[in-house]
């Protein structure tokens, strides 16, 4: 379905604001999470080792035009988006023991305010459209590092201090209640635009540490579904079709994703279309032709 622009729906009874209940999801999809009632649960582990070769070589080539804001992790955000865009059931979460299509692409990352090892920390929550191409992302995680940089504060960090400054006992119990209102999909909007645990996936880059990727959880709280770690690149050497021995390049991810918003060959089917685009990315370039909208 879709024809590149996303049609206007009316929300229906038991449709979140922040994501649309799927009504005819098979059976078996309707149990699985009452089967596996939390993320815990319901984490599966994926890794992949990715050739890099031509997207070095792209990254070259668009430095060499003056594109010096164009990055590994602007490529991997720009392909998680595309693939979102025609794999639409990775943007899926699950939330009171229901299924539902996110009604926007969200992707969460953590920044360092400083390059300092001491230098805290903060969490930004990208929106995305559908149809970006990688100067689109680039844009827009630029325009974010720039917001967050020194002695700012952004829309999460300020309603973390405001929590904080609630005594313990206090606190415990007000996020008891945040989390039986976001089961019921009642929790306050402006608490869910500042939350990065309420998006569709959370992206981290190791490899500006210089290290390789981990397995990180999926959180409880909030309806994340996806959390994508890729570490520092790797080289390595190999035979040719040729029978010569060549030097590689990889870059190897981990994911942590929650199975019941799909099935194992969907995610195969995403995984693949992920890496085509990284082999491939010029096809970043311009926006897709259409973009997919998951079923009813």
């Amino acid at each position: 379905m879709g024809d590149g622009v996303k049609a206007a729906r009316r929300r229906r009874f038991g449709d979140r604001y922040d994501g649309r209940l799927l009504r005819s999801l098979s059976p078996i999809y309707q149990m699985i999470p009452y089967v596996m009632p939390t993320r815990i649960d319901a984490q599966d582990y994926f890794e992949d080792r990715l050739d890099i070769g031509p997207a070095e070589a792209w990254l070259r080539r668009q430095r060499s035009a003056g594109r010096g804001d164009l990055g590994y992790l602007t490529l991997f955000v720009a392909a998680l988006v595309r693939t979102m865009s025609q794999r639409p059931r990775l943007n899926r979460f699950v939330a009171g023991q229901r299924i539902y299509a996110r009604s926007e692409i969200l992707i969460s990352m953590v920044l360092k305010k400083r390059l300092h090892q001491d230098s805290p920390e903060t969490a930004v929550k990208l929106r995305l459209d559908p149809r970006a191409t990688v100067f689109d992302v680039a844009r827009t995680i630029a325009e974010a590092v720039q917001a967050n940089q020194g002695d700012t504060s952004n829309e999460t960090d300020r309603t973390a201090r405001l929590f904080t400054a609630v005594p313990g006992l206090l606190l415990r119990g007000l996020m008891w209640l945040l989390r039986t209102l976001d089961f019921r999909g009642l929790m306050p909007r402006a608490i869910h635009r500042a939350s990065p645990f309420h998006a569709s996936a959370f992206v981290t880059d190791l490899g500006s540490l210089g290290i390789g990727p981990i397995y990180h959880h999926l959180y409880e709280f909030g309806t994340v579904s996806l959390f994508l770690a890729f570490g520092a690149k790797e080289r390595e050497h190999a035979l040719a079709a040729d029978g010569r021995v060549e030097l590689k390049k990889y870059i190897s991810i981990k994911v942590v994703n929650d199975e019941r918003i799909c099935d194992g060959h969907y995610y195969a089917s995403a995984f693949k279309y992920l890496r085509g685009l990284l082999g491939a990315p010029e096809l970043l370039e311009a926006p897709p032709e259409r973009v997919v909208e998951d079923q009813d």
